[in-house]
């Protein structure tokens, strides 16, 4: 490998030097091969506690199941090209969320496994409260579906608050009503379901607001093509 090449590329990894060094070498082949960004995946959690191994899957399908797409079992380990990086640099917003921003950009991408190998000193980085902390911040930074979960949940409360509306005065037909128990129950299902309601439709505004704020480039150029005159297409 030059030194040009070394510029055109950089591989980013964990500082405790748990992942796989003798990888990268196949990090580059694929580079060579075409590959903008090549991620590094784990083959295994065997090294990992039932609990971290539980916990760490768990993120990350909970974080597919939210919007923010990943790649499952990678971290930070992965080799990105130098147009892949200037691309990266359009990204304007000050929070970036790598493992969630890298896969949008897009480019020829492939995964190489690896086994990472067990700590050799000092304690994970990513404690229960901190990957809980780390989700939030993922999903808050690409993704509104909560915002569409409250959203949802508004409208199938009013649901059942009509529902209930018409079980009420089918009683009241037959004759079998509490008296006050139907205005107490429908007000409280229907008023809730309301305010939740409208507040999911305001944070649909805010979410749009939200992510017009971030300014991400509406495409990305992968290849220019020339014509026979050397003019661009």
């Amino acid at each position: 490998m030059t030194v040009k090449d070394a510029c055109d590329m950089v591989i980013s990894m964990d500082a405790d030097l748990q992942d796989d060094i003798e990888v990268i070498d196949q990090f580059i082949e694929c580079y060579y091969a075409g590959c903008e960004i090549v991620y590094g995946v784990r083959s295994s959690r065997k090294t990992d506690t039932f609990f971290k191994k539980f916990t760490a899957e768990s993120f990350y399908k909970f974080m597919n199941k939210m919007g923010v797409e990943i790649i499952y079992n990678h971290a930070d380990y992965r080799l990105m090209s130098k147009k892949a990086l200037n691309e990266l640099s359009r990204f304007k917003e000050v929070n970036l969320f790598l493992r969630g921003i890298i896969p949008m950009i897009g480019f020829k991408t492939e995964c190489v496994t690896y086994e990472r190998k067990p700590r050799f000193a000092g304690k994970s980085k990513y404690p229960l409260k901190k990957m809980l902390g780390f989700a939030l911040d993922g999903i808050t930074s690409l993704s509104i579906k909560p915002i569409r979960f409250i959203t949802s949940l508004g409208f199938i409360l009013f649901a059942i608050s009509i529902a209930l509306l018409i079980h009420f005065i089918l009683g009241y037909i037959m004759g079998r009503t509490i008296e006050g128990w139907a205005t107490l129950v429908i007000s409280i299902w229907g008023i809730g379901g309301l305010q939740l309601l409208a507040i999911g439709i305001i944070g649909e505004y805010i979410g749009k607001i939200y992510l017009e704020t971030k300014e991400r480039p509406r495409f990305i150029v992968e290849e220019y093509l020339n014509d026979d005159n050397g003019e661009l297409k």
